[in-house]
């Protein structure tokens, strides 16, 4: 890690960070839907920029329309990877509107907050992606509910399936690989004790990171309604395992 190149970045992300809490207090309120989405891509697309990680974009997403973009979870930045693709609302964890500064702009730009083991929050959360997807906007989830090395995809939860089920529409399944020169590796995933700060960091004083963002065949509402909540969901992790998982000779861990 270069601490000289810790030093050239941080600037930017401090500018990132000022510039985007004065839109969203300011311009965001009074602009349309259309032109709130292209100004989350705008940030998201920025911030990933500045961490210096390259995306390679493979497959196609949905859009435009309603859709459930379901991905693996290994980094805070795979928000801002999917959001620079396509303006997307995240389902996050409520933990995440605590954090300093970060967790008041993602609220604003409108997360929806899930209380984890709560029915009650599940069910709100529920009637609120209905919403979205009525108004054609895309949801994202990483149904793990937590952060993985990357190399492979833990159990997914299958409660939040059934809101897109319901709302009949396409459920897309995406996979996010890491690479770190040229490497599969789990150099930028945000595991274990690590902080934000911390893993920000990291990937300030990095180079070579870049990140395959795979978009797998969608799940149409048809088929949706065919399998159930369970079995969609079990489709869904299983595609995105195949396309993630690696030999443990493969792995470049570091």
């Amino acid at each position: 890690m270069s601490f000289l190149l810790v030093l050239l970045r941080l600037p930017f992300v401090l500018v990132w960070l000022v510039s985007s809490l004065l839109s969203v207090a300011t311009i965001y309120p009074l602009v349309s839907p259309s032109m709130r989405g292209r100004m989350n891509q705008g940030w998201s697309s920025a911030i990933v920029r500045i961490c210096g990680v390259r995306v390679k974009v493979m497959g196609e997403p949905r859009m435009p329309g309603a859709a459930l973009w379901v991905a693996n979870h290994v980094s805070w930045i795979d928000i801002f990877i999917l959001a620079g693709i396509r303006s997307v609302f995240f389902v996050a964890k409520s933990e995440i509107r605590s954090w300093p500064v970060v967790g008041w702009l993602v609220a604003k730009v409108g997360a929806v907050f899930l209380q984890r083991g709560q029915r009650q929050s599940i069910r709100q959360v529920g009637e609120e992606m209905q919403s979205r997807f009525r108004r054609g906007e895309v949801i994202g989830l990483f149904a793990e509910g937590t952060t993985s090395s990357g190399f492979d995809v833990l159990p997914f939860h299958s409660s939040l399936f059934d809101p897109a089920i319901r709302g009949q529409v396409d459920i897309q399944p995406v996979a996010l690989r890491f690479m770190h020169h040229g490497r599969r590796s789990d150099f930028a995933a945000f595991v274990g004790e690590e902080t934000l700060v911390a893993n920000l960091w990291t990937l300030l004083g990095a180079t070579g990171v870049s990140v395959e963002v795979e978009f797998l065949p969608a799940i149409s509402p048809e088929q949706c309604q065919v399998l159930g909540r369970n079995q969609v969901a079990r489709q869904a992790e299983q595609a995105i395992g195949d396309a993630v998982r690696l030999a443990p000779a493969s792995r470049s861990e570091t």
